[in-house]
């Protein structure tokens, strides 16, 4: 599948770090992802880390974080956001620059992960991990809320169910997660809606939102690596 780029953070990664914040401001997110698979002490991959947003969140706790990422300007602002147990590496969910069995939980939100094409980056994130590791994969759910609705306008030819069912298939489980997302600022939120949406769907999106928020609904994909063989 190689790597594509970015249609938002690698061409206006400033807009892109105003929505990061803004998104999930309750933390819902990695409020299941630590009920599903804590990281307290393991070691983490973060794959497609972006501009390095969540890594301080993953190297509160874990013991070792590990942020992936393709795009060399991305990867030296996530490389600011490195602490003492942080670093970052250049490299693709197809070739993890990492050893085999060296990781607990491979974590990407997202990034890449987005249809059945991705099986070359599942069998990547499982050669890395442990056995009795995680891989958590976190994206949109197109089928709810506005937001959903305005995906599934600019992504005529993205189907949702299918989406799910590739996963299903290949072993995962699904949670469904309600997030709020907030912005400072008109502004803002005009800026970010312009970098996910066609300039007709963001007119219109603007339009449908009334004050600073949006309700998004995301779903995490998680699969367990097996311990080993059952006899």
């Amino acid at each position: 599948m190689g790597i594509i780029p970015s249609p938002n953070i690698w061409h206006w990664p400033d807009v892109y770090e105003l929505e990061n914040r803004a998104q999930d401001v309750e933390g819902a997110i990695f409020d299941v992802l630590r009920e599903l698979a804590d990281w307290a002490g393991k070691d983490v991959v973060d794959v497609g880390c972006g501009s390095g947003f969540h890594l301080p969140e993953f190297g509160a706790t874990a013991r070792s974080v590990v942020g992936v990422e393709p795009h060399r300007p991305l990867l030296r602002s996530a490389a600011k956001r490195a602490g003492s147990n942080v670093t970052v590496l250049h490299g693709s969910a197809e070739a993890l620059p990492l050893p085999d069995a060296s990781a607990d939980l491979v974590h990407a939100r997202t990034a890449y992960f987005f249809d059945r094409r991705c099986g070359p980056g599942i069998a990547e994130a499982e050669r890395v991990l442990r056995p009795g590791g995680r891989l958590a994969i976190v994206d949109l759910d197109a089928t709810a809320n506005d937001y959903g609705s305005w995906m599934r306008a600019d992504l005529p030819h993205y189907d949702a169910v299918a989406v799910e069912s590739f996963f299903t298939t290949a072993g995962f489980t699904t949670r469904r997660v309600d997030t709020r997302w907030v912005f400072p600022t008109r502004e803002a939120l005009r800026a970010v809606l312009g970098i996910e949406f066609t300039k007709q769907t963001a007119a219109r999106a603007e339009a449908a939102t009334q004050g600073l928020a949006l309700d998004v609904r995301y779903r995490i994909h998680l699969k367990q690596k097996p311990h080993g063989l059952l006899l």
